[in-house]
């Protein structure tokens, strides 16, 4: 590769080279390629001669080794094999999910098609939660060896070192590290005081993005970010609105995650630590990703002194609610 392709090496997935690739493990494809919502890989719906089309995901190199991808593949399969809809890569003959090409990881994957869910809808969110306490009860069977786990130093204190000295402007310097220190320190002063945390397998990214609803039920897709973590890494997420609105659906999620996996009611606590180490590590992502062309052109708001104004104020919106008292079950 030329250290132009090491930069951006997704430049290279040309429609010719997708094909190829898909075709080096025995399918024909038709000549159809489509891009899909995806900026950490490279997602593409491609068609199969005399088939459904495959979905086809290249990783992003350098992001995650082979003994952490295939660790992603090994939960799904896990999944599925106790009757959860997660959608899982396909196999060869040899059994193999992870495959090689032209210095690309890729997986292939069935076209699955739904719609996101409605999470206003108390009804779904109950539905939910029991699919969610499914996946818990798999997920805290056993632990992941090679995928890392949620901490705040990975998320918080590696974020705001990597933002403070990249890209805040410097007028606004000042301000940023001022309330993201004391914003970090209430985050560790919470998670010393809940004590130990039980940290299970999780999907980690668990909005409604990452699920297709069909069939009356979800199904979950995208687990590249599945990693250790507290079981609320994946509830918090679907949670929207103010105080009385976010109680409403947090009962309900719960009301039906109980039927399968027993809520830690002190994880509670946790709802604002975790929203608070998300939006340190997003804003980190955008900027570690930023010499990926595809990043500027799509999220042309990011690195702007307002942008960067109105994230200071969030932090400082955080801050506040570390201080209020945690959301409590009806």
């Amino acid at each position: 590769m030329s250290e132009h392709d090491l930069t951006h090496p997704f430049e290279r997935l040309t429609p010719s080279f997708l094909m190829d690739a898909v075709e080096s493990q025995g399918h024909w494809c038709d000549g159809r390629t489509f891009p899909l919502n995806s900026y950490e890989n490279r997602v593409y719906q491609v068609g199969i001669e005399d088939q459904e089309p495959m979905i086809a995901k290249f990783y992003r190199p350098q992001r995650w080794s082979r003994e952490q991808i295939l660790e992603e593949h090994e939960f799904s399969f896990d999944l599925a094999e106790q009757s959860l809809p997660a959608v899982t890569p396909w196999r060869n003959e040899k059994g193999e999910t992870l495959f090689d090409y032209e210095g690309f990881m890729f997986a292939l994957f069935p076209r699955r098609g739904g719609h996101a869910p409605e999470l206003d809808n108390l009804d779904n969110l109950f539905t939910l939660g029991r699919l969610l306490g499914r996946m818990h009860l798999v997920g805290a069977s056993k632990d992941f060896a090679h995928r890392p786990t949620l901490t705040s130093q990975t998320f918080g204190h590696d974020s705001v070192a990597f933002l403070s000295e990249r890209f805040i402007p410097a007028e606004l310097k000042p301000a940023y590290d001022s309330v993201a220190r004391d914003l970090l320190q209430g985050v560790d002063e919470i998670l010393k005081a809940c004590g130990e945390i039980e940290h299970i397998r999780v999907h980690g990214d668990c909005h409604s993005g990452n699920m297709l609803w069909r069939d009356d039920a979800p199904h979950f897709v995208d687990f590249d970010d599945a990693r250790m973590a507290p079981a609320m890494q994946d509830i918090w997420m679907l949670l929207s609105g103010d105080r009385h609105e976010q109680t409403q659906q947090l009962s309900e999620i719960v009301d039906g995650y109980n039927e399968f996996y027993d809520f830690k009611l002190k994880e509670l606590r946790l709802i604002e630590v975790l929203r608070s180490l998300r939006i340190m590590h997003y804003s980190a992502w955008l900027g570690r990703r930023w010499e990926d062309p595809a990043f500027p052109h799509s999220f042309s708001w990011f690195n702007t002194e307002r942008y960067w104004g109105e994230h200071i104020l969030q932090l400082r919106e955080q801050l506040a609610l570390l201080d209020e008292e945690p959301l409590k079950l009806l």
